[in-house]
């Protein structure tokens, strides 16, 4: 059994194809400061973590994702724990790339992802038949309707079928690094390895993929916020290569890469703008102007915890931003709070 891939170099498909190198260049050509760089990594890792458990259902905001992997504690349920689980490998991922993607190290992967979650389906092949869909009310009775059923159920044959296409992406077939990488992601999804937690470890894997291809993704650019635009349409996209041809997929991977490297490059421009303009403050502003950087938002009492300040100083530092076009003031009274403008 031999994977071979059908899709057709559209026009479309090359034209996303050129634009990638494009951004992608203009991204290696920045000389970001080592703190923009820092906060533009850490940000992408939060966000990667917070959108691809999301899309499964995980029911924490961002903000509560970001207050979780920021305290650096212990989860205290599996909703927590599933999403430190995925930070933890994302971060880790760089040093992964030189080794050879096996079976073997997909299952590692896929017990990590899972430990403490659902250790009973952690790092195990599925043996038994399930399918992809959602279901609708109708008549007042539940009925399930069936998106995807994979073309295999029994753990030998789902095992061969990933064999086979981590054979082709080691084979280095002579088509661009970027394609590789989305057909892998459609098929990896296709065959369906697992019980639970088939899309996570394909969006990991996708990320792992780019890395060792060359593209410093997590540090420059995450694909995830492309996939959040609309969760619908991406599930939509992946299926259409179902039925053997991945051109449109194809055209939408692309589509989501040319996307997150536009928006890194707009973030990228910013965090430098936003580490040399205030040097025009002074340090309790350029304090409070960092904590924003990092926090997004603030109150004056964030401000008094956080600096060790009067509440009457952190209201004077805080208007002086306001009025040098630093900050921005919003809501009232107990709810006023400051957001970088």
């Amino acid at each position: 059994m031999e994977f071979k891939p059908q899709y057709q170099l559209s026009p479309e498909l090359l034209v996303n194809l050129n634009q990638i190198e494009r951004f992608y260049g203009q991204l290696e050509s920045l000389h970001l400061p080592k703190t923009a760089q820092l906060n533009l990594e850490r940000d992408n890792l939060f966000s990667s973590s917070y959108i691809s458990n999301s899309i499964e259902g995980n029911p924490l905001s961002l903000p509560e994702v970001t207050n979780l992997l920021l305290g650096d504690r212990v989860p205290t349920n599996r909703d927590e724990k599933e999403v430190c689980n995925y930070f933890d490998i994302l971060k880790n991922l760089h040093t992964k790339v030189d080794q050879p993607l096996t079976v073997q190290y997909l299952l590692s992967l896929h017990q990590q992802l899972l430990h403490g979650v659902k250790d009973d389906i952690a790092g195990q092949i599925r043996n038994q038949r399930i399918v992809v869909g959602h279901y609708q009310r109708q008549a007042g009775m539940k009925k399930l309707v069936v998106k995807h059923e994979p073309p295999s159920h029994k753990q030998t044959d789902i095992q061969k079928s990933l064999q086979c296409l981590f054979h082709w992406i080691a084979a280095q077939p002579k088509i661009p690094a970027v394609v590789q990488v989305g057909i892998f992601h459609h098929q990896f999804v296709y065959i369906h390895p697992f019980v639970d937690g088939n899309g996570r470890s394909c969006r990991l894997l996708t990320a792992w993929l780019l890395l060792k291809y060359g593209y410093r993704i997590n540090k420059y650019f995450v694909l995830d916020d492309w996939y959040d635009i609309d969760r619908t349409q991406y599930s939509d996209k992946l299926h259409t290569a179902d039925s053997g041809d991945k051109t449109e997929w194809l055209e939408y991977f692309t589509d989501g890469m040319k996307y997150s490297l536009q928006t890194a490059l707009a973030k990228a421009q910013y965090s430098i703008e936003s580490v040399e303009v205030p040097k025009r403050l002074s340090k309790q502003q350029r304090q409070v102007y960092e904590l924003l950087l990092e926090q997004k938002q603030l109150t004056s009492q964030d401000i008094v915890h956080s600096l060790k300040i009067s509440r009457q100083l952190a209201h004077r530092v805080l208007k002086a931003l306001v009025g040098k076009g630093f900050a921005a003031e919003k809501g009232v009274t107990k709810g006023k709070y400051y957001i970088l403008k």
